[in-house]
C-alpha cells in the first residue's frame, strides 16, 4: 500500500526508463538469437516476470544494471512451471520464437491487467496464414506446424501485440510477408529495429504496412538498446502540470511520440518548453487549467495508456470534459475511485464519460484497477486534501521503474506501508 499526503510540490529533473511496452516483445525476440545483449531493460514487474518464465524454458537470464543478457542453447520446448505464463500478457510474445524452433507451443491464455478480455484473433488468424495449425482447449491454446515458404500477406487490425508477434515470426521465415493495417506504435517500430539488428530486411509505408523478407540462418548473437518509455514521460509531463513548485525537466522524453499528446496537452492549458537532448520543461499549469473533448486511438493519436492520468487532471479543469476511450471498457473503471475521492463524473457508456471540474478531491483509501489507474491514483493522491491510501501497488510496479525512487528525487514523498 501507497500512503501519500497532499499540497506537496514537484522540483528537480527526472530521467524517463526504458519502454515496457517495447522492453516485452524485443525480450520475446531475442528467443530466436543464440545469444543477445539487450539494453535499457526496466527494472519492472512485467519483465522480471518474463525473464522468470524464460529461465522456466531454460534461458539463461543474466541481468544487471539496465542491461538483460540471454543465452537460449539449452533452451527448451515446455516450461518446467505453466503457471508463470498465464500470469502475464505478454507470454503471448513466446509464440513466434518457440514455434520456429519446435514446431509446436501450448499455453494457457493470457492473463494481465483488467482491461476486459482482450481477443487474440488476429494473433491465431496471422500464424495461421503464415502455414501453422491453431486448436483450443480448456483454455489452452496450441499452435504446431511449420511455416510456408511461398509470399503471405495477412493484417493485424492495428492490434499491437499482434502486429509484434507477426514481424517476429514473418522475420525467420523464407518468403515475404505483407502486414497491412499495422499498428505502428513507438514500442512496434523498436521491435523493428530489433528484426533489422538481426538481419531482417522491413520496409515500412505510409499506410500501416509492412513488407518483412526473412531470414533463414538464426543470429548467432544481436546486441540492441530498448527506447525510452514515451508513456511515462506523459505521466511526469501531468505531474509537472499539477504538482511542480515552478517547473520540472523531464529527460529522455520522446518528444516526437507525443505528438497528440502534447496538442491535448496544450488545448487543455498545460505550459511546456521543449528544450535541447530530448528534454521537455513543464511548468505548473493548475490554475490554466481548461475542459476539452479527448478521443485515444492507435498511434499517432491520443494513447490510452496516458488516459487515465490526464484523466486525472481533467478533474481540475474548468469546465466538463469530454472522455472517449475507443480501446479499453476497464479504462472508466478508475473513474469509481475518482468518485470515492469526490470527484465528479458521469459515464456515459462503457466508452465515453464527462469529467466536471474543477473539483477539490479528497484524501481516501483507492485502489489499483490496472497499471495506469495505478499511476493516475497517485497523481489523485497529490491533489486531494489529506491523506490518500494506494492498494494493489503490484499494478504500478509492473510498468514503471522505481517510480517511488523518481519522485523522491522530484521532493516528493510517498510512504509504502504494509497493508
Amino acid at each position: 500500500m501507497l500512503r501519500i499526503e497532499w499540497g506537496q510540490t514537484a522540483r528537480g529533473t527526472v530521467r524517463m526508463s526504458g519502454a515496457k511496452n517495447a522492453a516485452l516483445p524485443v525480450l520475446a525476440s531475442a528467443l530466436f538469437a543464440r545469444r543477445s545483449t539487450l539494453h535499457n531493460i526496466p527494472h519492472i514487474g512485467d519483465v522480471m516476470m518474463l525473464l522468470r518464465i524464460f529461465e522456466s524454458y531454460g534461458v539463461t537470464v543474466r541481468f544487471e544494471g539496465n542491461t538483460v543478457e540471454l543465452d537460449t542453447s539449452d533452451m527448451r520446448p515446455e516450461s518446467d512451471d505453466p503457471g508463470l505464463v498465464k500470469k502475464i500478457r505478454a507470454s503471448i510474445l513466446l509464440i513466434p520464437a518457440l514455434l520456429h524452433r519446435f514446431g509446436r507451443v501450448d499455453l494457457p491464455y493470457p492473463g494481465g491487467c483488467n482491461l476486459g478480455k482482450r481477443p487474440i484473433d488476429e494473433h491465431v488468424n496471422g500464424l495461421r496464414m503464415l502455414g501453422y495449425g491453431f486448436s483450443e482447449s480448456d483454455g489452452l491454446l496450441s499452435f504446431s506446424g511449420d511455416w510456408f515458404r511461398h509470399d503471405v500477406e495477412l493484417s493485424t487490425f492495428f492490434s499491437v501485440t499482434a502486429t509484434e508477434n507477426l514481424l517476429a515470426a514473418s522475420a525467420f521465415r523464407p518468403g515475404t510477408t505483407k502486414i497491412r493495417l499495422a499498428a505502428i506504435e513507438p514500442h512496434v517500430m523498436d521491435v523493428v529495429g530489433f528484426l533489422r539488428a538481426c538481419g531482417a530486411r522491413i520496409e515500412t509505408s505510409y499506410d500501416h504496412s509492412f513488407e518483412v523478407s526473412g531470414i533463414s540462418e538464426l543470429p548467432e548473437h544481436v546486441e540492441y538498446t530498448v527506447i525510452h518509455d514515451y508513456l511515462e514521460s506523459g505521466f511526469f509531463i501531468l505531474l509537472g502540470a499539477l504538482c511542480a513548485e515552478e517547473f520540472i525537466d523531464i529527460e529522455h522524453a520522446r518528444i516526437g511520440d507525443l505528438g497528440s499528446f502534447l496538442i491535448k496537452a496544450s488545448e487543455a492549458g498545460v505550459c511546456y518548453e521543449l528544450r535541447s537532448n530530448d528534454t521537455i520543461r513543464v511548468h505548473n499549469s493548475r490554475s490554466n487549467l481548461r475542459a476539452i473533448s479527448l478521443q485515444t486511438n492507435v498511434f499517432p493519436g491520443f494513447p490510452t495508456d496516458i488516459q487515465s492520468p490526464f484523466t486525472v487532471m481533467l478533474t481540475q479543469a474548468e469546465g466538463i470534459s469530454r472522455v472517449h476511450e475507443i480501446l479499453f471498457e476497464g479504462r472508466f473503471n478508475m473513474l469509481m475511485e475518482l468518485e470515492a475521492m469526490k470527484g465528479h463524473s458521469a459515464i456515459l457508456n462503457p466508452h465515453e464519460a464527462l469529467i466536471f471540474g474543477p473539483t477539490k478531491l479528497r484524501g481516501t483509501t483507492v485502489t489499483s484497477w490496472d497499471l495506469r489507474s495505478g499511476a493516475s491514483m497517485i497523481l489523485a493522491g497529490l491533489i486531494a486534501e489529506g491523506e490518500t491510501r494506494i492498494t494493489n501497488v503490484e499494478y504500478i510496479e509492473r510498468g514503471y521503474e522505481d517510480i517511488l525512487g523518481k519522485l523522491r528525487s522530484l521532493g516528493i514523498q510517498i510512504d509504502r506501508i504494509e497493508s
